[in-house]
């Protein structure tokens, strides 16, 4: 089969973001043996894959997992199960939409191979291409917004014109939750606050922090969900309210933070923690999972969710043409067979 694979093994030792010049520095193009399943592994004829940042990340050794060399990259996508392994029979056939497990391969190639319970068969109404971003962002959204939600009826979105700051936008209107975002160009304000965002400010405005200070007093957000985790991620979090949670869940951001105000944490109870993905589905109950799941895929359906591509790329064009294709602002980079 054809793949797109790593170029290194382990980790970079660095920490520089997930923008990058030339995928050629971290992938090449191959013809590999089509993988083959072992018990409780499927193999997925692939319809289409997402690109996140947590790809880029990873096939640039800054991920918190380790790269194998020559495996194919790309952590999800959404293809048809064509072989099955003993227990996994009942897959055989589905279009589903599926995860990377760390022994299986990854989904930028024509097969991938993935533990059967990474899979999530999709409804007829589900287009490819959501169903190629069905878990990573929707997953996230759901479990942080009801994070959120548990905190109070306000909350901060570092990213919020990025497809999963738009999803979990959408969901605070459904809800009845206030969502503060956090954006870096300024044409993005009045379409975020036409999707539903209370207060959109623009981090690279000269007056950026007596905005958040007068929008935090108003609205009190105590969840600061956060993607860039850079050093106005931490003069947001000064400005919140007692009690306030700092979750970062990505580094887009290519400074680091600083903690300048270390008092904030002993006398106004704050925190600072992470949010991974892969630890709240191994923590959540499966009943509640697949909740979220129906909700998920349901909203996908009936239109209230949707995904923006700037991008669809061939396997055999990723290395030439993703780094250029990342760039593009407000929407996916979706690979396609």
């Amino acid at each position: 089969m054809f793949a797109v694979v790593l170029n290194d093994d382990g980790y970079s030792g660095e920490s520089t973001g997930p923008a990058i010049s030339d995928a050629g520095l971290y992938l090449h193009n191959v013809d590999i043996p089509e993988p083959e399943p072992a018990a409780g592994q499927v193999v997925i004829r692939l319809r289409a894959s997402s690109v996140n940042p947590s790809d880029l990340h990873f096939i640039k050794g800054e991920y918190g997992q380790p790269r194998v060399k020559g495996r194919p990259a790309g952590f999800e996508g959404c293809g048809d199960v064509v072989e099955t392994g003993a227990g996994a029979e009942g897959l055989l056939g589905k279009r589903v939409a599926f995860a990377v497990s760390q022994n299986g391969s990854g989904a930028w190639a024509e097969y991938a191979l993935t533990d059967a319970m990474n899979c999530i068969p999709l409804r007829d109404d589900i287009s490819d291409e959501d169903g190629a971003a069905q878990i990573v962002n929707p997953m996230t959204a759901m479990a942080m917004v009801h994070m959120a939600a548990a905190e109070g009826d306000a909350f901060v979105i570092s990213a919020a014109g990025s497809q999963l700051g738009k999803l979990m936008i959408g969901l605070a209107q459904d809800t009845g939750l206030k969502a503060i975002g956090l954006v870096r160009r300024g044409e993005t304000v009045a379409p975020l606050k036409a999707l539903g965002a209370a207060e959109v400010l623009d981090v690279t405005a000269p007056d950026f922090a007596g905005q958040f200070a007068n929008a935090s007093r108003q609205y009190k957000p105590r969840v600061f969900l956060d993607a860039v985790s850079d050093r106005i991620s931490e003069q947001v979090f000064t400005l919140m309210p007692n009690r306030a949670r700092w979750v970062s869940y990505g580094k887009l951001g290519t400074d680091t933070p600083c903690l300048s105000e270390m008092g904030q944490l002993i006398f106004m109870g704050k925190r600072i923690e992470g949010f991974w993905l892969t630890q709240w589905m191994r923590s959540t109950p499966p009943a509640e999972q697949m909740k979220v799941v129906a909700e998920v895929q349901a909203r996908f359906a009936d239109g209230r969710w949707h995904t923006d591509v700037a991008k669809r790329l061939k396997l055999a064009e990723v290395v030439t043409g993703l780094a250029e294709a990342t760039k593009l602002p407000d929407g996916k980079v979706v690979i396609v067979p």
